[in-house]
């Protein structure tokens, strides 16, 4: 498509090199128009639903149903006072909360969100993600340093730890996926996983899906895994001396972030924007529905996940933390890699692709 309108506008004197970077602008611009307006919706979601599960209404006031809180909100971040701690590192105090942020955004130039809407179609898509959420937790640990705190300096030195914990089952999780898929191209895994049997890979790799949403929650630091937060502790932990749109860009950081882990989980584990080729057998009609609406639907159930889990689970000890990561989630992973060793080999041999 992009290349027969490339041929069109080239009739109108517009080099092929200028529509090729104009095109990419474009979708980076879509990409972040739509990832921020859900960020900001997210948070008034998860106060309706977890209102709800507590017996109460959530937001009510701005706006019909409270549908203009997102917006109040920002608005009141951006022109709150932002105080910054006398003996804070000044650069880096600034820095932090930016570089989370752009490392959380960053990992959105390798998620399709249907096909052939990408934008940077990589052979190794999944690396360069593993590697952008490494680096987003350098924002976490400079901010928490960098405030001259004792409270953001014990949240920045926990959320360390339990990156370095978690970062290692959640690679281990998806290796299954790949070698079931053969490749680190996520198009490629989301295509492979159409031609599966079951059009899932969840019904294979379940074990692999289990460790992946417990590695998920911990990296993103939500409940019941938010001890670097953790409020009754550490006051916010290694945001605690953060304020006005400083503190939104941490927020902001941990729900794209939330998007992001979501979206891994669908393209690897759920079909992307496929359906189930049995589905699709029973119910032929669904085929008219456009992928990018499967996908917005799985990712909308991987988030509520996300709010069940907050307001079902008290949070963790920091012994049990790192225990769960070591003693369970890793064990867990190398077991899972084992199995779908053994089992492409013996389909392999049994003349089954």
């Amino acid at each position: 498509m992009a290349t027969l309108i490339a041929l069109e506008t080239a009739r109108f004197g517009v080099p092929q090199w200028l529509w090729t970077i104009g095109f990419i602008i474009v979708k980076i611009a879509v990409v972040l128009a739509g990832v921020m307006l859900h960020v900001a919706y997210a948070t008034y979601f998860e106060r309706k639903v977890i209102g709800r599960m507590q017996n109460r209404l959530g937001p009510m006031i701005v706006g019909p149903y409270g549908l203009l809180q997102p917006i109040a909100d920002g608005i009141k971040s951006f022109f709150k006072e932002d105080i910054i701690p006398t003996n804070a590192d000044k650069p880096i105090f600034f820095m932090a909360p930016v570089l989370g942020l752009m490392a959380a955004l960053s990992s959105l130039a390798v998620v399709p969100f249907f096909n052939g809407f990408v934008i940077a179609n990589i052979n190794i898509g999944l690396l360069f993600l593993f590697a952008m959420s490494s680096l987003a937790v350098y924002g976490v640990i400079l901010g928490g340093w960098s405030s001259n705190s004792k409270f953001s300096f014990l949240g920045s030195l926990r959320a360390s730890a339990q990156v370095i914990s978690y970062e290692v089952p959640l690679g281990l999780s998806l290796v299954g996926v790949m070698m079931m898929a053969g490749s680190l191209n996520i198009t490629e895994i989301v295509n492979a996983q159409s031609r599966y049997p079951g059009g899932m890979y969840i019904i294979a790799q379940w074990l692999g899906f289990f460790v992946f949403v417990v590695s998920a929650i911990a990296e993103t630091n939500r409940s019941p895994f938010d001890l670097p937060e953790a409020e009754q502790e550490l006051i916010a932990g290694f945001f605690t001396e953060y304020s006005g749109m400083r503190f939104a860009l941490f927020f902001m950081a941990e729900y794209t972030g939330m998007i992001i882990m979501s979206s891994i989980a669908v393209l690897c584990f759920l079909g992307g924007w496929t359906i189930p080729p049995f589905v699709l057998k029973l119910l032929p009609f669904l085929g008219v529905v456009p992928g990018i609406v499967w996908f917005i639907m799985k990712l909308y159930v991987c988030i509520f996940f996300y709010y069940w889990i907050r307001s079902t689970l008290p949070r963790y000890r920091y012994d049990q933390l790192m225990a769960i990561g070591w003693k369970v989630l890793i064990p867990l992973s190398l077991a899972n890699i084992v199995i779908t060793a053994v089992l492409k080999i013996l389909l392999h041999h049994a003349g089954t692709p």
